[in-house]
């Protein structure tokens, strides 16, 4: 067998690393390796934590022992847990559905050729940089039961008698809370969509206005399919963000009234910081998470229709 020398043992290392260093899964690791450090220290280990403690009784102040699942035992039995998850859910996915047709509708409106275009979007943005609990607060005297300007405009023009409770009628404060959230959200998802759009090349519409297609064709057989793996990233975060919303119903309504706007988050906070019981609150918001997962792989597979963006099928 031969021997390699080591000028020829020198030249096989360099090759080496230089396969290595063009090799783009092993360059993608490691630009990763930072952004997942930060990812395991600041995430990961809280999750964990939370996770952990969600398994003993303790207390502000005070450790606790292990239970097991027994505050998971008790959540399942607890109707303001339940009904909590009912206003998630429901808070989740209306205003998640709206902001998404909103959105839509105004990220196609501001893709045509307008005045003053530029300044429009500058306009469209701010509901989404306001800080949350400024508009919380707006809201909130918006929704005054004494000196409401909805109350008020409506009786001006003769409409009401009366003005509305907004925040102290269970179902009154559901829908008031779910147009704040709508108000603030729409902005992010239109100006996602609005760049997705401006992606679509117009030979496109050309080519099919020419073909004969009619607008409802066009946005269905090419509007939508190239503008499917954005939707589904936006859609993702949109339902994250809704989700896990915490300030605009803290603010707002503290969960009130008779605990008809507490969302899971709200109440872990409740329960852990507020009550004192951090085990039981991060039970709550561990039941979160396998929601959380369902919307994260949602957006994995909605990635994976990126073929239709060159016109491909799906793999």
């Amino acid at each position: 067998m031969a021997v390699l020398s080591a000028s020829g043992r020198e030249v096989q290392q360099v090759d080496w690393r230089k396969r290595l260093l063009h090799n783009r899964t092993f360059l993608g690791l490691l630009f990763m390796l930072p952004a997942a450090a930060l990812l395991l220290t600041f995430l990961t280990f809280p999750l964990g934590y939370g996770v952990w403690i969600s398994l003993t009784d303790e207390k502000v102040g005070r450790g606790g022992a292990f239970v097991g699942l027994e505050n998971y035992g008790w959540l399942f039995e607890d109707s303001v847990f339940w009904l909590s998850v009912f206003n998630t859910f429901l808070y989740t996915v209306v205003a998640s559905i709206i902001k998404f047709v909103l959105g839509l509708w105004l990220a196609m409106l501001l893709n045509h050729h307008l005045p003053f275009k530029a300044f429009l979007r500058a306009i469209v943005l701010m509901p989404f940089i306001v800080p949350t609990v400024l508009s919380a607060l707006a809201f909130w005297w918006i929704y005054d039961s004494q000196d409401s300007v909805i109350s008020w405009i409506l009786i001006e023009l003769g409409l009401m008698d009366e003005t509305i409770d907004f925040l102290g009628d269970p179902w009154n404060a559901r829908w008031s809370v779910i147009a704040a959230n709508i108000w603030r959200g729409i902005p992010f998802v239109a100006i996602t969509l609005l760049a997705g759009l401006q992606t679509i090349s117009p030979s496109l519409y050309e080519a099919a206005t020419i073909d004969g297609a009619s607008e409802w064709q066009r946005f269905r057989h090419i509007t939508l399919p190239l503008l499917t793996p954005i939707i589904a990233v936006v859609m993702t975060f949109s339902v994250l963000f809704t989700f896990t919303d915490f300030q605009l119903i803290w603010v707002m309504t503290r969960g009130g009234p008779i605990n008809a706007t507490h969302l899971m988050a709200t109440l872990s906070y409740q329960r852990a910081i507020v009550g004192g019981s951090l085990g039981e609150g991060a039970a709550i918001a561990t039941a979160m998470i396998p929601f959380l997962l369902a919307a994260i792989l949602f957006s994995y597979f909605g990635l994976q229709r990126r073929k239709w963006q060159q016109g491909g099928r799906d793999d």
